[in-house]
């Protein structure tokens, strides 16, 4: 019985992971830079409006799309796989600089 009851517990966290595996990799959101920047200018008609590297060597992007208002932050590793890292609504370009006290330079 114990034999029984072992095997089928190690079946089921075997089931388990596999399910956990499964939306880990749905939630994957990596392509070639070229698939990303095709399905974001295509479908959500962004363009990029900003960009950094990252100090891990990524480049990081800001993507916008004045019509829908939409826009996406995507990292380029150097390896030219692009990672969506956050997504929006109601993008706003702002251009004015913060007072100090808010985190502006000094």
């Amino acid at each position: 019985m114990k034999k029984q009851l072992f095997g089928l517990s190690f079946g089921f966290a075997a089931l388990l992971m596999a399910t956990d595996m499964a939306a880990a990799q749905q939630r994957n959101m990596c392509a070639k830079r070229e698939v990303v920047l095709e399905k974001l200018t295509g479908k959500y008609g962004e363009t990029r409006r900003s960009m950094g590297l990252a100090a891990n060597s990524g480049i990081v992007e800001l993507h916008a799309s004045d019509n829908s208002g939409s826009w996406t932050i995507t990292v380029t590793h150097p390896n030219g796989i692009t990672c969506l890292v956050a997504a929006g609504t109601s993008f706003e370009a702002v251009e004015e600089e913060l007072p100090a006290s808010l985190g502006a330079p000094t």
